[in-house]
């Protein structure tokens, strides 16, 4: 049986306060995920520059359209870990 793909679903965000922003906005991304249920528990914030950081979340590929078209990611990609 062939596992289900998972997919890390990505808000960016940039300026000074980039970061700051990704952490409150994965703080609503868990709390979306617990209310929908959804069955990973995956989501998080990154820094990636001085002016750059994101928040994702990772769904699987089942859950993923719906998760995208309720909330507008701005880009995804495999999650592999």
């Amino acid at each position: 049986m062939e596992k289900e793909r998972k997919l890390k679903l990505i808000w960016d965000f940039k300026g000074p306060d980039a970061a700051t922003t990704a952490r409150h906005h994965a703080v609503h991304l868990q709390e979306y995920r617990k209310t929908r249920n959804l069955s990973l528990d995956h989501c998080g914030s990154e820094k990636i520059g001085d002016a750059h950081a994101i928040a994702y979340l990772v769904v699987t590929e089942k859950e993923m359209p719906e998760v995208r078209d309720q909330l507008k990611p701005h880009r995804g990609q495999l999650f592999e870990k």
